[in-house]
C-alpha cells in the first residue's frame, strides 16, 4: 500500500483568461496534516475544491493532475479526470470538507441528525436504524451534548460551535481517508476554536486520516499542522515543515505573514505589514513602552467619563396574542462601567455573552432599563435619534452586508452628511474625499461600486462612512475578525491613526483575545450578559481575576 496518499502535479485553474492558481503541487501522506495558508483571493480554498470537482462554473482546470490512491482497488486515479458520477463515489465516501461557513452548508429546513443520515445512506449500505444509531455515535464522538437532542434540532437551534461540530460528524461519518478543513474555526470564540482544533487532532489520531487544513491564519495551522504550504496571487511561495515555517521563513511573505500578527509580549505601533516585508520598507519597530504608555493612561482616566452606564437590564423575548411578553430570556444583567474621552475599552467573551448586545444598547437600538445611562453629561434619553448618531456611530462586521450594493461608495459616505447637516452636495462630495484619502482609499473610489472592492478595502469603506459625522464615540463590532491578518493589521494601524487625528474614543468588540489585547486600553470581560471583570488590558492578562477570563486567556493559539 502506497504511503503516498494524494499526489497534486502542476495544477493551473483560471477564471476566463485569468490564471488564479500557478503550477501547484504538493504530496499529501498517510496520516499527515498539512496546512495551507495565504490571503483570500490565494487560491487556497479552490486548490482543494478543484480535487472534489466543486470549482465555481466560471472556473476551469487548465492543465494538471490530482491523482488519488483508491485503497479498495490500491490503484491511483486522477480524480481531474472524473466524470461527474465518477467523482461522487469519492465525495463523502473517500474525501470529505467541512466548510468554512456551517450555517450555509447545512439545510436549514432539515433537522440535523438527518442531514448526516443521508450522507451515511448514499454511502454505506446501512438500514435507517442502523445510520441513526451511527449518528448518535458520532454526535457523542465529536462531543456534542445530549445527541439524541442535537439528532431532532435544526441547524438554526444550535450554537456556531455546536454547528460545527455536526459538520465535522458529517464529514467523518463514512470514514474517509482525506478530511478538508476549509477554515473551520475562522468566526469562532477562542474557546471553542481550541475545542474544535483538539476536536480534529484527537479524530485524526484514532482515525489515522489525513487532514488538509486551510487558513489565513499561521498560529493556527502551525498549532494542528505538521506541514505548511504558504499560497500567495495562486503561487507557492514556501513549503516546509510548521517549525521551519515559522521560526525560519524564507520568503519575505511568509516573514510578513507571521510578524503582521499582534505580539502579545509587546505593541508595536504601528504594526508591521506583509507589504512592508514585501517593499523591503525598514522595519525597525516602534514598540510602545510601558512608561509612555502609563502617561496616556494617566491622561485619559484624569477626567471625569464622556459614558455611564448602571445596572443595565435587557431581555429578548416574544410577544403572545395579547400582547404579553413570553419566553423572555435575560440577555444582559446588572452591567455597570463607564468610557472614558481618548479610551479604546475593549469588550470581550463567548457568543452570546452580551458583547454585541452592548454596542447596540450604546446606539440606542434595542429596549433596556438602567439606573444610569448618560453620554457627555445628558441622559441618553434627552438625546434625539438624530443627535445620537452624531455622538455614536459603529463599524459592522461585514461591510459588505451593511453597505447598499446599488450605492456607489461616495453616495453612501455622503448620505449621512445630507441627512444630518445643511451642506450641499459638492461642499458633501470634498469632505468624502478628503476622508477616502484618510482611510487610505484613492479618490477614485467614490464612484465605484461595494463589489467592486477587497474585504480589506470596504471595511476601510465602513470605517468611512462612521467616521463622516465625526461622532465622540465609534463602535467596532468585530471590525477586523474575518479579515486575514495582513488586512487586519492594516485594518487597526488606521483605527489608531484615525484615533489620535479625530480624538475617537473606542468600544472595540472581538473574540480575539490577541488583538483586544494589543487594541485596548482597557478589557471588560463578559459571561453570560454580566461583567466579570474590567481591568487596564496587561493587567488583565498578567492578573486575571476569574476562572473565565482565565479560560478565555488560556485558549489563545
Amino acid at each position: 500500500m502506497s504511503d503516498i496518499l494524494l499526489s497534486v502535479k502542476n495544477l493551473n485553474i483560471c477564471f476566463g483568461e485569468k490564471s488564479v492558481l500557478k503550477d501547484f503541487s504538493y504530496e499529501l501522506k498517510r496520516g499527515q496534516v498539512l496546512g495551507i495558508v495565504g490571503e483570500s483571493g490565494s487560491g487556497k480554498t479552490l486548490s482543494s475544491l478543484a480535487l472534489l470537482k466543486l470549482l465555481p462554473k466560471n472556473a476551469q482546470v487548465k492543465s494538471g493532475e490530482s491523482m488519488f490512491f483508491d485503497s479498495f482497488t490500491e490503484k491511483y486515479v486522477d480524480l481531474i479526470t472524473l466524470s461527474e458520477s465518477e467523482i461522487r463515489k469519492y465525495r463523502g465516501r473517500h474525501i470529505s470538507m467541512i466548510f468554512q461557513e456551517p450555517m450555509s452548508s447545512l439545510n436549514p429546513s432539515k433537522k440535523c441528525g438527518i442531514q448526516v443520515t443521508e450522507m451515511i445512506q448514499l454511502h454505506l449500505s446501512l438500514s435507517s436504524k442502523q445510520a441513526r444509531q451511527k449518528v448518535l455515535d458520532l454526535f457523542e464522538e465529536v462531543k456534542l451534548p445530549s445527541p439524541e437532542e442535537v439528532f431532532n434540532k435544526y441547524p438554526y437551534e444550535l450554537s456556531g460551535g455546536q454547528q460545527q461540530r455536526v459538520m465535522i460528524a458529517m464529514a467523518i461519518s463514512c470514514e474517509p481517508q482525506i478530511l478538508i478543513a476549509d477554515e473551520p474555526t475562522t468566526a469562532l470564540d477562542v474557546t471553542i476554536q481550541k475545542e474544535i482544533l483538539l476536536l480534529l487532532k484527537s479524530l485524526q489520531q484514532k482515525l489515522g486520516i489525513s487532514i488538509i487544513f486551510i487558513s489565513h491564519d499561521l498560529d493556527v495551522v502551525s498549532s494542528i499542522a505538521t506541514d505548511i504550504l504558504v499560497l500567495r496571487n495562486g503561487k507557492i511561495m514556501e513549503h516546509g515543515t510548521a517549525q521551519h515555517i515559522m521560526n525560519n521563513a524564507q520568503s519575505d511573505y511568509t516573514k510578513g505573514l507571521v510578524a503582521c500578527k499582534p505580539n502579545r509580549k509587546f505593541r508595536a505601533i504601528p504594526l508591521p505589514t506583509v507589504a512592508d516585508f514585501i517593499n523591503k520598507v525598514d522595519l525597525e519597530l516602534n514598540i510602545e513602552k510601558a512608561e509612555d504608555r502609563n502617561k496616556r493612561h494617566s491622561k485619559i482616566y484624569a477626567n471625569k467619563p464622556i459614558l455611564t452606564i448602571r445596572n443595565m437590564n435587557l431581555w429578548f423575548g416574544k410577544s403572545s396574542f395579547f400582547g404579553k411578553s413570553v419566553n423572555r430570556k435575560q440577555i444582559l444583567t446588572g452591567v455597570n462601567f463607564e468610557l472614558y474621552k481618548g479610551e479604546t475599552l475593549g469588550l470581550v467573551g463567548e457568543s452570546g455573552s452580551g458583547k454585541t448586545t452592548i454596542g447596540r444598547s450604546l446606539m440606542n437600538l434595542l429596549n433596556y432599563s438602567a439606573d444610569e445611562f448618560t453620554i457627555g453629561n445628558r441622559n441618553i434619553s434627552d438625546y434625539s435619534l438624530k443627535e445620537l448618531r452624531r455622538k455614536v456611530q459603529i463599524v459592522f462586521q461585514d461591510p459588505y452586508s451593511s453597505l447598499n450594493p446599488k450605492k456607489t461608495v461616495g453616495n453612501a459616505i455622503m448620505e449621512p452628511l445630507i441627512v444630518h447637516t445643511n451642506k450641499n452636495k459638492e461642499q458633501c462630495k470634498v469632505e468624502v474625499l478628503e476622508l477616502l484619502e484618510r482611510v487610505g482609499l484613492p479618490k477614485e473610489s467614490f464612484g465605484k461600486y461595494p463589489h467592486e472592492f477587497s474585504g480589506g478595502q470596504r471595511q476601510r469603506i465602513g470605517i468611512a462612512r462612521s467616521l463622516i459625522l465625526k461622532p465622540e464615540i465609534l463602535i467596532c463590532d468585530e471590525s477586523v475578525s474575518a479579515l486575514d491578518v495582513s488586512v487586519q493589521a492594516q485594518i487597526l494601524n488606521i483605527l489608531t491613526e484615525l484615533k489620535q487625528k479625530f480624538e475617537l474614543t473606542y468600544v472595540f468588540i472581538s473574540h480575539d483575545m490577541s488583538v483586544v489585547k494589543y487594541f485596548s486600553d482597557r478589557i471588560m470581560v463578559l459571561n453570560s450578559g454580566s461583567v466579570e471583570e474590567i481591568k487596564e488590558a496587561d493587567a488583565l492578562f498578567n492578573a486575571p481575576a476569574t476562572d473565565y477570563t482565565k479560560k478565555l486567556i488560556s485558549s489563545i493559539i
